[in-house]
């Protein structure tokens, strides 16, 4: 048998779907799962995007620009000038989803061995993107017992090296709920710029803060427009993942240029789906008010049945809808197989993502989960009943 790449070899399963398997058993069984592994929203996406593709009047379905349609990155600038962002649309590039750009990104800044600084646990595709293009990525641990909060700027700076590409945060934060503030920003920037680094900032949950707090975007930094990229797109703004649209962000023109390159290899950005997107950006603010207060209500429903559990430790998340949990196990990834595979109440189980996987640093996160709150609130309640009687059984036989 011809051999695997050693990039192939190295590329980790994914924390949030690699335990699908199971759970397509369970079903199998008749056991109902709740997915709260994946951020995939229950939230109707809005009906005038969903009205935009249905009622169009294509006759053939052709290629969109490889930068994405002129009329969809005006609008989409414009949406950004009413958050106080002044880009235009030769700025924004679209992509086939927020991944698709974030990929494109690491292949235009950074060579074979070069590395990109992240404060960890982090969404676990960065690490795979990195691997895909032979990039490290170079943790900076952050803790739940500071709230996941940013971590020193002296850490950053200690670990930067004649190989440091980038640093990049996501804003929020998945999978800990964490928002960086205004002041941590900053600090960044000026860390970038000193050092002449790569800012890469996913907004991708900018809609999504809570508690009277704001959202703080890189892209108003005016001092670093050569340096700043950050990554954007529909999927949790509108509810339409499926949508898989996406865009870069930079006013770095040879950046914009390398980047180009990646997207014309790809020719286009779905067609429908940015017709989709550019409607979507209709939507009144009265759908982002009502999906912000069930959010809320979702979190505050799992943060409280969480810590009535005996041993488990969770930090109240300012946005996205995602949450890191301390479980008193030795490994969560036995724990959530064993829950699917051998778990239930009255045919009903829980699907958690395990935490070590939105870590690069070996041993982190072996007995946390990543709890996506995208469920409704009674869905919600009876998740929180299931994994407070599944980890009194575990516990039981865990030694």
């Amino acid at each position: 048998m011809p051999n695997i790449s050693t990039k192939g070899l190295s590329m980790p399963e994914s924390p949030i779907r690699k335990l699908v398997p199971f759970a397509e058993a369970a079903k199998k069984r008749g056991i109902n799962v709740i997915h709260l592994n994946i951020g995939q929203p229950d939230i109707k996406t809005p009906q005038v995007a969903l009205d935009a593709v249905k009622k169009n009047s294509i006759t053939t379905l052709s290629y969109s620009k490889t930068e994405g349609n002129d009329s969809y990155r005006t609008k989409l600038a414009t949406y950004y000038l009413k958050h106080g962002i002044e880009i235009t649309a030769e700025d924004i590039l679209v992509t086939t989803g927020a991944s698709e750009g974030l990929s494109f990104v690491i292949g235009s800044i950074a060579d074979t061995d070069d590395e990109i600084i992240v404060p960890e646990p982090f969404y676990a595709n960065y690490n795979s993107f990195s691997i895909a293009f032979g990039v490290n990525v170079v943790p900076i641990v952050s803790k739940i017992e500071t709230g996941f909060a940013l971590p020193s700027i002296a850490d950053f700076e200690n670990a930067i090296t004649a190989k440091t590409k980038a640093i990049l945060i996501c804003n929020p934060n998945n999978p800990t709920g964490y928002l960086y503030s205004e002041e941590e920003i900053k600090q960044l920037a000026h860390l970038v710029k000193k050092h002449d680094l790569f800012f890469i900032v996913d907004e991708v949950y900018r809609e999504f803060v809570y508690d009277g707090k704001e959202h703080y975007s890189a892209l108003k930094e005016k001092n670093i427009d050569d340096h700043c990229i950050v990554i954007d797109s529909v999927s949790k703004r509108y509810s339409m993942c499926g949508a898989r649209i996406g865009c870069v962000i930079t006013k770095n023109k040879t950046l914009k240029n390398t980047i180009l390159k990646f997207m014309q290899a790809r020719l286009s950005p779905p067609s429908y789906a940015q017709i989709a997107s550019e409607a979507a950006l209709d939507t009144p603010q009265e759908y982002f008010d009502e999906v912000i207060a069930e959010y809320v209500l979702r979190r505050d429903t799992l943060i409280q049945g969480l810590n009535k559990i005996s041993g488990v430790k969770v930090i109240s998340p300012q946005g996205a809808f995602y949450c890191i949990v301390e479980l008193p196990i030795k490994d969560s990834d036995t724990f959530a197989q064993w829950m699917l595979e051998h778990f239930n109440i009255a045919n009903e189980t829980v699907m958690v993502a395990p935490a070590a996987g939105f870590y690069a640093t070996e041993g982190l996160g072996k007995n946390q989960i990543r709890i996506a709150y995208v469920l409704d609130k009674e869905t919600l309640k009876r998740a929180i009943c299931i994994l407070e009687q599944a980890l009194k059984e575990y516990r039981l036989n865990e030694d």
